[in-house]
C-alpha cells in the first residue's frame, strides 16, 4: 500500500493539479488507499487457504490468524471498495470511478480467482491492476490519459512486477510447488525464469530513464541511472551464482529501487512546482 501511495503521489506532483489544493490531493490518495486496499483484501479473502499453507503468510496475515473472521474480511473488503470508488465519482470524475472499480475487479477477481492460479504468465498481467495507481490519480486531476508521463509511470511498476515477483516466486518455490500455484520457475524452469526477468528489467530500466524526455531533470536522470545499474548488477549476480539470500536480496532491492525512483520523481517534482 506504501507503493500504491507513493507512485499514486508521483501523478498528482507531476500532472500538478492538485500540488496547491491539499485536500483533493489527500482525498486522490485516500481513494487510491481505499481502492488499493480493497483489491488486496479481496486477494487475501479468496486466498485463506492458500495464505494458510504458505510459510510468508500463514503467521503474518490477519485471515490465517483468526483475527477475523471470514465475513468480517469479505465486509470489509466491499465496503472500503465501494467507498474508494464514490469518492472518485463523486468528487473527481466518471473515468476515474470506473479505473477504480477496473482495477478491484480485475486484481480481487479475475487475478486472484482465475489468472494465479491457471496460468504462469499471473504476475504479468495480474501487473496491470498493480500499476494503476498513476492512472488513477493523473485520470482524477485532469479527467483524460491523453499524455505521456501517466502511461510511462505505468509502464515502470508494470514492467517491474515481474522481476520483483518473480524473485519472490524462486526463492520460496517450494511455498509455491506446496500449493499448487503455478509459477514461472516451476513452470518453465529457474533459468527461463531469469532470462525473462533480465529482459523486463531492461525495459524497466529504458522507460525510467525516457522520462527524462518528458521533464524529469538531471538529478532524477542520475539517480534512475544509478539505481536502475544496481538492480541489473544484482540481478547478473543472481543469473553468475543461483543462491536463495541473492533471490531474497533482489527481491528486497527491487522494493527499494520503486520507491527511491518514484520518490525522486515526487522531491524533483515539488522543487520544480515550487519555482513556478
Amino acid at each position: 500500500m506504501m507503493l500504491v501511495l507513493i507512485t499514486g503521489t508521483s501523478a498528482l506532483v507531476l500532472e500538478k493539479s492538485f500540488v496547491h489544493r491539499p485536500i483533493d490531493f489527500l482525498c486522490v490518495l485516500l481513494g487510491l488507499f481505499l481502492t488499493g486496499g480493497s483489491a488486496n483484501a479481496l486477494n487475501q479473502y479468496f486466498e485463506r487457504d492458500i495464505d494458510a499453507q504458505m510459510s510468508r503468510t500463514k503467521s503474518r496475515r490477519p485471515l490465517p490468524l483468526q483475527k477475523i473472521s471470514d465475513k468480517e474480511a469479505l465486509f470489509f473488503a466491499i465496503t472500503i471498495g465501494i467507498a474508494g470508488v464514490l469518492l472518485f465519482l463523486f468528487k473527481y470524475n466518471v473515468l476515474s470511478a470506473l479505473l477504480a472499480l477496473f482495477t478491484i475487479i480485475f486484481y480481487g477477481f479475475f487475478y486472484t480467482l482465475w489468472l494465479k492460479p491457471n496460468t504462469s504468465q499471473n504476475i504479468v498481467v495480474g501487473g496491470i491492476a498493480g500499476a494503476m495507481a498513476p492512472i488513477i490519480g493523473w485520470a482524477a486531476c485532469a479527467n483524460s490519459l491523453f499524455t505521456f508521463e501517466p502511461w510511462l509511470l505505468f509502464l515502470i511498476i508494470f514492467l517491474w512486477t515481474p522481476p520483483h515477483f518473480w524473485a519472490l516466486a524462486l526463492y520460496l518455490k517450494e511455498d509455491y510447488k506446496k500449493v499448487n500455484l503455478p509459477m514461472l520457475p516451476l513452470v518453465k524452469g529457474d533459468e527461463f525464469t531469469i532470462r525473462q526477468m533480465y529482459y523486463y528489467s531492461v525495459l524497466m530500466v529504458v522507460v525510467s530513464l525516457s522520462l527524462a524526455l518528458f521533464g524529469s531533470g538531471v538529478v532524477y536522470l542520475i539517480i534512475a541511472s544509478t539505481l536502475g545499474g544496481i538492480f541489473l548488477k544484482k540481478l547478473n549476480a543472481m543469473k553468475n551464482n543461483r543462491n536463495a539470500g541473492l533471490e531474497r536480496s533482489l527481491f528486497r532491492y527491487s522494493i527499494i529501487y520503486l520507491l527511491a525512483v518514484f520518490m525522486t520523481i515526487i522531491i524533483e517534482g515539488i522543487f520544480k512546482v515550487g519555482q513556478l
